[in-house]
């Protein structure tokens, strides 16, 4: 595997890292609604995660992460139309998306 993607990948696997510390062991929806620091903190991480998904896809098109194109689309609502993010969203990709993501992530690195 190229160098660049395997720093992508690394870029990734810190970002959830991050996300991860942000968040308590119960990950209680509701602290993190009336949390702003941790809400911003999680979008910018996505941020992070989305652009280096989208340079892996466009070095690497046919690499296997199951949700590349809705973590790409939501880096992109974040930057372009921060309104059109919602808690909601943001809560559903940590809790659902990034676990996967994580084991994806980890899997890809070891090759």
């Amino acid at each position: 595997m190229e160098t660049e993607i395997k720093i992508w990948l690394s870029d990734i696997e810190q970002a959830i890292y991050e996300i991860d510390g942000f968040l308590s062991e119960e990950k209680n929806f509701y602290k993190f609604q009336k949390d702003i620091k941790t809400k911003r903190a999680i979008e910018r991480n996505i941020e992070i995660i989305g652009e280096a998904v989208n340079r892996i896809l466009n070095v690497k098109p046919d690499i296997v992460i199951s949700s590349a194109r809705k973590i790409v689309d939501t880096r992109n609502r974040i930057i372009h139309g921060y309104d059109a993010v919602s808690e909601d969203i943001l809560w559903s990709i940590v809790i659902k998306d990034l676990p996967l993501l994580k084991k994806e992530i980890k899997t890809l690195l070891m090759e």
